[in-house]
């Protein structure tokens, strides 16, 4: 079986940067029939090689999750992106290993890295969009690239379509558990860590669909709306490039803590979207959320899912719930949406939201733990599609 627990990465790689010091990785964990695998590049200190083996591991459970015809992979860079170095170091690490992006490899922003930031790489390479190994596949190749990037830059509330969309899906996770559930949307309470791409889109959508936001965590600290909830639309509108808050835009009434204290928040659901392993051994204890919808990769350790789950908290693992990124790209690529945001939109909300209901539904009724039910399910469709192409007109 493709995810069976004696099964290694398909390939792994080790670089080091001579000028900078850094050390970068890429793994990929299974390539599949079509040649093809997918999974973004991210970057911050003290990334490893164990990190981005998960990470690629999540990525082929999406693939398989949302029946992609492809692999799962995984690019990380030890390094802090505000270090002056980071983006000749990215251009290094992705010279390095240009074989696979030209032939087998789609990656994509993710941590640290903007999609802007790794197509401007490219254009350096030669090698045009992130998408490249799939785009030169097709009988195409500018027309597929135009459709790319129009998708990408699509206009929709004030942003681009293509830094939205994944938080977009991660919002139609959290709606999905709300109505499997049977709660009143619009007295739920949620509470977000991170408010960059992912964290920042999840929140506007909640907002704009009548969830109450109450708390939110950068950076910096947490903001709790003691009473009511938090002014999203403002307090997004106020971030710098690194997806942190001005404070002085921040409402007197908001009550500052310290940035750990948003795992402890009491809220129905908890949306981790800043960083891997935000819920480990030593703080799950002070978990207080009814759901965890994991919008970061690998948000929780699996010692804390497994506590999480016999105090009867449902984690909804990230391949699943934040997977509408990559669903979308591969979507586009294959010409089943375009430059219409509406398109998408009914797109992710109907098969991320029957997959989310589905896990809520097989939790309320086994205790299963969510991640599991979700592995059986891209098992499943692994075993299903025995061959998977790629068409890209």
């Amino acid at each position: 079986m493709p995810f069976a627990e004696e099964y290694r990465p398909y390939l792994e790689i080790e670089w080091r940067d001579k000028v900078a010091g850094k050390t970068g990785y890429l793994v990929i964990d299974s390539l599949g029939t079509s040649g093809l695998c997918t999974g973004g590049t991210r970057m911050r200190a003290g990334c490893t090689l164990e990190e981005v083996q998960d990470l690629a591991k999540g990525m082929a459970l999406k693939t398989g999750v949302y029946d992609l015809p492809v692999g799962g992979a995984k690019g990380g860079i030890d390094c802090d992106p505000k270090d002056p170095e980071a983006k000749g170091v990215l251009t290094r690490f992705m010279t390095a290993v240009r074989p696979f992006l030209d032939t087998h490899w789609v990656t994509a922003e993710d941590l640290g890295v903007p999609q802007h930031l790794i197509d401007e790489v490219f254009v350096e390479l030669g090698l045009g969009q992130s998408y490249h190994a799939a785009i030169s596949r097709s009988s195409d190749q500018e027309a597929t690239l135009r459709r790319v990037r129009a998708g990408l830059n699509a206009p929709v509330g004030g942003g681009l379509l293509g830094d939205v969309v994944g938080g977009y899906g991660v919002a139609q996770s959290c709606l999905a558990v709300a109505r499997a559930k049977g709660w009143n949307i619009e007295d739920t309470t949620v509470a977000i860590q991170g408010v960059g791409t992912m964290g920042g889109g999840a929140a506007w959508y909640l907002h704009e669909a009548g969830m109450k936001v109450i708390e939110v965590a950068d950076a910096a600290g947490v903001l709790w709306a003691q009473e009511g909830q938090l002014d999203i639309p403002k307090l997004l509108k106020s971030r710098n490039q690194y997806g942190e808050i001005d404070r002085s835009k921040v409402a007197d009434s908001v009550l500052r803590l310290d940035r750990s204290a948003i795992v402890s928040v009491e809220a129905d659901i908890f949306v981790p979207a800043a960083m891997s392993y935000a819920i480990r051994a030593d703080n799950v204890s002070e978990v207080q959320a009814t759901v965890i919808v994991e919008a970061a990769n690998t948000a929780t350790t699996p010692e804390a899912e497994i506590k999480l789950n016999d105090r009867g908290i449902c984690v909804i693992p990230d391949f699943v719930a934040n997977a509408g990124a990559v669903a979308w790209a591969w979507w586009l690529l294959q010409g089943l949406v375009d430059d219409n945001p509406k398109t998408t939109f009914d797109m992710l909300q109907s098969e991320i939201g029957s997959r989310v209901e589905t896990l809520v539904d097989i939790w309320e009724r086994e205790r299963t733990i969510p991640r599991i039910s979700a592995t059986r399910l891209a098992q499943e469709a692994a075993s299903e599609s025995t061959v998977r192409t790629v068409t890209i007109p």
